[in-house]
């Protein structure tokens, strides 16, 4: 068995398909080294789009041959990293949904301290269920295509997220961009 990667970050568009590649990736990693499939969903059903995004997902997972277990956690996610074990291989979708979820949880100013202790609080979770697992697969979304700079809050948010995702790349065993349905290799080693 090759080396088994710990840390594969995933990013594309909206509808690119960046998700379907990661269930596919970690369908992968679990048939080759025989452990446990877990989607850790950070998605709150706050909405009539977001609720069916949430149902197509579950059956689309449901229909597979392989079993997925769901763990659902909206912020905070570290505290989820002790149910995990070496064998797991864990796709975690979507960090834009969790950056969403740990900024507007409170009614908190967004100053540079509360901005730096949510990026933190991603960071030390990812990190803890890396920690306990054999693999995990992060998926987000690329906003950077969007108008950003128009509105600050906009801006703060674009701006926080690109240095959660220059750090998860720089951490990452691979990386990929997916365009179109198409998986662009960014970051890693080409079998």
């Amino acid at each position: 068995m090759a080396n088994v990667p710990s840390l594969i970050f995933v990013t594309g568009g909206v509808r690119s398909g960046k998700s379907s590649f990661a269930e596919r990736k970690a369908l992968e990693l679990a048939a080759e080294t025989g452990g446990n499939l877990i989607y850790f969903a950070t998605g709150v059903p706050s909405d009539v789009e977001m609720e069916e995004r949430i149902s197509k997902h579950q059956q689309d997972r449901a229909a597979g041959k392989y079993q997925w277990k769901t763990v659902e956690q909206s912020s905070d996610i570290g505290l989820r990293a002790v149910e995990f074990t070496k064998r797991d291989t864990i796709l975690l979708d979507c960090v834009t949904t969790l950056l969403n979820n740990e900024l507007f949880a409170t009614e908190t100013s967004w100053d540079n301290s509360f901005l730096e202790s949510v990026k933190e609080r991603i960071f030390n979770g990812i990190t803890k269920i890396k920690e306990q697992s054999k693999t995990i697969i992060v998926v987000s979304n690329e906003v950077v295509y969007e108008p950003i700079h128009e509105k600050e809050l906009v801006f703060t948010y674009g701006r926080l997220l690109g240095h959660i995702h220059r750090q998860l790349v720089k951490d990452a065993d691979e990386a990929y961009l997916v365009e179109a349905g198409i998986p662009i290799m960014m970051k890693g080693m080409k079998a």
